[in-house]
């Protein structure tokens, strides 16, 4: 028989590893389900929510970089015509969608100097002192790279380009309030993390919180302490397995800007190698399937209009393999 080392008689977790506000029983549930239920619409689905499988012969990573990239190129190209400002918060996580927004901007020749950029974290130490831009790993660094040089004449003017540094980032929510009073969407690119994070909204924030209502009301936080699975994450994907490169803390913004949004751009490409190993699968399931609740920050991301890529591997069905 197989033991179980996770879970208590309740169904909660045992130590420190998992959030404590989590349902194991109820992710189980979630985790176990496959392919045919992974669109199945849910009752607190927002009607205009909608999950995208990507699949092709890469498995589905191409094909999600270019569905998102042609989808954040068509809220820019949205605003430009009705000849509106655009407030865009932008992640570092994934990446591989820029290059396409950028394809689709050059060869339509779509200026970006209605956008204003708002990077969604960066790294930082306890006082929220952050990363400088040219150390390696640093967003503001990668973001000058991928998206804001490759555009060129195109690009977001360097005053309309804000990163999350600790003079910065508190800035961000009068930013937004003034853009949204001429007339601006709110449009929030997001990844989801192997604890369900938004940016670095962790889960176990929750337990600071009294209600769902003031949980929403936090817009940002410097210094945030990450959680264990988090740092794990992108010492995988980010630093070459070498959690000692990756610092503890970071600027994030926080519920009260990403749930606030008008139209949300998700993607999600957690997998490695052929076959594939899945770090993501789970966390998709939980931001589906789990119900808005703050112990799983992505779950209130169907709640809101929009379109969340997955590539076809992290549709299930999430099962063993010993090989």
């Amino acid at each position: 028989m197989a033991i179980d080392f996770l879970s208590t008689r309740d169904g909660s977790y045992a130590g420190p590893f998992y959030p404590a506000g989590w349902d194991y029983r109820k992710i189980k549930r979630i985790s176990g389900l496959g392919p045919k239920q992974f669109a199945e619409r849910q009752s607190f689905w927002h009607r205009g929510f909608e999950p995208v499988v990507c699949d092709d012969s890469s498995g589905g990573v191409e094909t999600m970089n270019a569905m998102m990239g042609y989808e954040i190129f068509d809220a820019v190209r949205a605003a430009s015509q009705k000849r509106k400002p655009l407030a865009l918060i932008l992640p570092v996580g994934p990446m591989g969608m820029y290059r396409w927004a950028v394809y689709f901007s050059l060869k339509h020749n779509v200026s970006w100097r209605h956008v204003h950029g708002f990077n969604m974290d960066e790294w930082s130490d306890a006082a929220g002192n952050s990363t400088p831009v040219n150390a390696p790993g640093s967003f503001q660094g990668a973001m000058d790279d991928a998206l804001y040089g490759p555009l060129g004449k195109l690009t977001v003017p360097k005053s309309q380009r804000n990163f999350a540094t600790k003079r910065s980032l508190p800035k961000y929510p009068e930013k937004i309030a003034a853009l949204k009073k001429k007339g601006a969407k709110l449009v929030v690119v997001y990844g989801i993390g192997r604890a369900c994070h938004i940016a670095f909204w962790e889960p176990h924030f929750a337990e600071e919180f009294k209600s769902v209502r003031t949980w929403r009301s936090e817009a940002y936080r410097l210094g945030a302490n990450l959680h264990p699975l988090t740092i794990e994450q992108n010492s995988l994907h980010s630093f070459a397995s070498r959690m000692t490169l990756i610092p503890l803390r970071a600027n994030t913004i926080g519920p009260g800007l990403y749930t606030k949004a008008d139209y949300c751009i998700g993607g999600a490409d957690g997998a490695y190698g052929n076959p594939p190993m899945i770090w993501q699968g789970q966390s998709i399931w939980m931001t589906l399937r789990y119900g808005p609740d703050p112990w799983v920050p992505s779950s209130f991301m169907p709640t809101m209009p929009g379109r969340l890529f997955v590539i076809k591997a992290l549709a299930g069905p999430l099962t063993a393999d010993a090989s």
